[in-house]
């Protein structure tokens, strides 16, 4: 009996041996895989996503850039490929004024001296970046088919003449270019009554291409990018002072080093040869 029982015991012993080894196993199979997976993965995710974003900067430039300086932005960017460009156009002065109220701007161009220079005396550029880097010209457009016989800023005095768009002068350089173009030929006081004001010389090109207007004037450039049979260029405007435009950094940026990058394109070969393609004249010639 008792030689029984001692057997019974070691047989009882052996099975719970064998049932703990195999728990124990199966606890290390079940703990140690996954924890190996879901620490592997995410960290090569984070390290891709993190290296996925580029720096922005935002250029703030004259309406008359749009397409120029959609076209840099593209090549730009390829060049580039950490840097984002962020591109916003609107009339000088308005840019002006945005960069005064304290908007986030990494640069800015502008199509004539004054606005840079308001913004130079209240040092809110960089006035080491500045550079010139193109000229326009000014000239006098109508609709397509036009009725009425306008072939120089003169018939413009004529009673069948009603509505004439120039830029705000305020705010768009273009006007102020207009306004003093018409002052200097003894023009304009037979004429302010008659303008209809834009915000911008993209806006003075819509109303000629929609005959909201019997005549128009805008730069070169623009005339160039109506759309095809809506207007006709009929006089070349002679203005004082050269349509000149400057670029430079904005004291406040926070991306110096990209920013003055986009300068140096916009100023270089690449970006002159852009700026040509397009009508502009380089500042250099």
């Amino acid at each position: 009996m008792r030689k029984e029982l001692i057997v019974l015991l070691v047989v009882l012993g052996v099975f719970l041996a064998i049932g703990c080894t195999g728990n124990g196993n199966e606890a290390t199979n079940e703990t140690s895989t996954p924890v190996a997976n879901e620490t592997s993965a995410p960290v090569a995710n984070e390290t891709s996503v993190s290296g996925q974003n580029p720096d922005a900067i935002t250029v703030s430039a004259a309406a008359s850039l749009t397409e120029a300086f959609t076209d840099m932005e593209s090549q730009f960017e390829t060049e580039n490929p950490g840097t984002d460009v962020n591109l916003n156009f609107a009339g000088s002065g308005s840019l002006r004024q945005q960069i005064e109220g304290g908007a986030p701007v990494d640069v800015f161009a502008s199509a004539n001296q004054n606005h840079m220079d308001i913004l130079a005396n209240e040092t809110l550029i960089d006035n080491s970046t500045r550079e010139d880097f193109a000229e326009n010209s000014l000239v006098l457009i109508v609709p397509a088919n036009s009725d009425l016989n306008i072939t120089g800023i003169k018939d413009l005095t004529a009673s069948d003449v009603g509505k004439i768009s120039i830029g705000n002068p305020e705010t768009a350089p273009v006007g102020k270019y207009t306004t003093q173009a018409l002052t200097e030929a003894g023009l304009w006081d037979q004429l302010k009554d008659k303008t209809i004001l834009a915000e911008d010389v993209k806006q003075v090109l819509t109303y000629v291409e929609r005959r909201e207007v019997d005549a128009g004037f805008v730069y070169m450039t623009d005339a160039k990018t109506a759309d095809p049979g809506t207007i006709n260029i009929v006089a070349t405007v002679p203005v004082n002072t050269s349509i000149s435009y400057p670029i430079a950094v904005v004291s406040d940026s926070d991306n110096k080093e990209e920013a003055q990058e986009f300068v140096d394109f916009v100023t270089g070969e690449e970006g002159q040869k852009i700026l040509e393609k397009y009508g502009f004249t380089p500042e250099s010639e």
